[in-house]
């Protein structure tokens, strides 16, 4: 997995009965603490690290290093983060020596046997015992980084760890070992977390993606996977990156949004999402536009939501991201081919088979091929209440890009048959945008009202309209209704006996 044995736990490490020498007064490498800080823990005696039995807490290291000084270790915690980001040079090395020092000393499949709690505890032991036989010196601030740091790389994903465990990142961008960004509010910045080479990001990203059954490397150098949260990652390796694997995690909170939270940041006006929520309960055929990082997939989860307990819910996805509360949902997830190049199972092959399982509904992650033709025959032969997300600019774009898929997929169709289709089975279309500020809005909720000649004829129910911007740049605008009497999907909302709480919402854009 990482040092010497970069692939598995399985592998187990030679055990070593002494595992580091003594190395005098230990100046190479040596972090200097600041002089009032100087402090590493000494054990009484170094017992071996880990022998062919299960791993056993040493008995004596763990509270040496002072008692008066563990209070103030705690106090100490939240400038942690600080210390992660001053990281010199040297803290680099010392970090290599002691972690190649401790994968040649510890079993690590019998590491593997451990919960995630004991195997970090039993690190961090055998860690403190080198750091002592070593002469490292370390203030307590650093041996604590360090501690965690190593950690990480063995149990976890390695300096990507801090930055999984916030929850206002949206996107972590890894270009090689030495080069991340983060998306925090909108704005990409570039933070000082760096790995050892570019072999210990190859090995994170093998772990992502063998985590799901897929694999990256030379002969497949370009992967889709996902974390355990659902957070979307994608790998691209050497030779096709060429200064290095680049990763790429399109993170999720923790916390699931709702339609109200969308409310509260200002990503639509409380009449707007009384009218999704109807558009929602009403089983209208929706598609979701926009964007790049837009808010595509969190806004389908927050439509989802709408959905009654008792329907059977079927989606269908590259890496599967949807978080849906529902009962009974079925998730589908891509297939690449194997290393033969058998066995690929496409977006348009789940579509297919998800029309033979008997759903109520189908929601489709991201239409991006021929399987826009086998939603839209799903929409159009009583799944209603479907849904799927695309990229587009505008509405009218967005069903121009539905009507090329089709045509590219080999469809030997007449034009105004497919714009046929897509009237009658496309009832809403929402645009979701990232504006210049960073900040992410519904700019507009469209129906489709059927063809005119050949051209598709689409309606604004409600638009988002620029003002300004304030001191701070931010964009300062407001949701608007465009006095639309009764939309077109009225008659489907008079059905659920929706009529009068879309009247009322259509009512308060109108002098909002």
């Amino acid at each position: 997995m990482f040092g010497k044995k970069p692939n598995s736990f399985g592998s187990g490490a030679p055990v070593k009965r002494a595992p580091v020498e003594p190395q005098g007064d230990g100046d190479a490498g040596v972090i200097e603490p600041p002089p009032a800080a100087k402090s590493a823990p000494k054990p009484a005696a170094p017992k071996p690290a880990v022998a062919a039995k299960p791993p056993v807490k040493p008995a004596a290291p763990a509270p040496t290093p002072t008692k008066a000084a563990a209070p103030k270790k705690r106090e100490e915690k939240p400038k942690v983060k600080q210390v992660i980001e001053e990281r010199s040079e040297s803290y680099y090395l010392v970090k290599t020596e002691i972690f190649n020092a401790l994968i040649d000393t510890i079993d690590l499949s019998q590491l593997a046997q451990l919960d995630q709690e004991s195997a970090r505890e039993e690190i961090r032991d055998i860690v403190i015992e080198i750091i002592s036989i070593k002469n490292v010196v370390m203030s307590l601030a650093e041996q604590e980084t360090l501690l965690e740091d190593i950690c990480n790389d063995v149990l976890g994903y390695g300096p990507l760890e801090p930055l999984l465990a916030r929850d206002d990142i949206a996107d972590i961008m890894v270009n090689g070992a030495n080069c991340t960004y983060i998306e925090v509010n909108g704005k990409i910045e570039r933070t000082n977390v760096r790995f050892r080479d570019n072999g210990q990001l190859m090995n994170i990203c093998q772990r992502i993606v063998s985590q799901v059954g897929r694999r990256v490397d030379e002969s497949s150098p370009i992967c889709d996977a996902r974390l355990a949260d659902g957070s979307r990652v994608n790998v691209i390796a050497p030779p096709l990156a060429i200064d290095g694997p680049t990763l790429t995690i399109r993170k999720f909170r923790k916390d699931k949004l709702t339609i109200q939270n969308l409310v509260e940041f200002g990503a639509i006006s409380p009449a707007g999402a009384e009218i999704l929520r109807i558009i929602g309960t009403s089983r209208c055929n929706v598609l979701i536009s926009g964007g790049t990082g837009s808010g595509k997939t969190t806004l389908l989860n927050c439509l989802t939501a709408f959905i009654e307990p008792g329907e059977r819910v079927i989606t269908c996805e590259d890496a599967a991201e949807l978080q849906l509360q529902q009962p009974h949902v079925v998730r589908l997830e891509t297939r690449p081919p194997n290393i033969e190049g058998q066995g690929k199972v496409t977006m348009t092959d789940l579509v297919k088979n998800c029309l033979r399982m008997r759903p109520d509904r189908i929601i489709v992650g991201e239409v991006r091929g021929p399987e826009a033709f086998d939603l839209l025959q799903a929409m159009n032969t009583g799944h209603d209440g479907s849904m799927g997300t695309l990229h587009a600019n505008t509405p009218r774009e967005g069903l121009s890009r539905v009507e090329s898929m089709i045509t590219m997929g080999g469809f030997a169709l007449p034009q105004r048959t497919i714009r046929e289709m897509i009237v009658g089975s496309i009832d809403v279309v929402i645009q979701a945008t990232r504006l210049r500020d960073g900040s992410r809005k519904i700019v507009s909720i469209s129906e489709v009202m059927g063809l005119e000649g050949d051209v598709i004829v689409t309606q604004d129910v409600l638009r988002y309209e620029i003002d300004g911007e304030d001191a701070n740049g931010k964009l300062i605008g407001r949701h608007r209704g465009t006095g639309v009497g009764r939309p077109r999907f009225w008659e489907r909302a008079k059905y659920y006996n929706l009529e009068g709480e879309l009247g009322l919402a259509l009512d308060q854009l109108e002098t909002a």
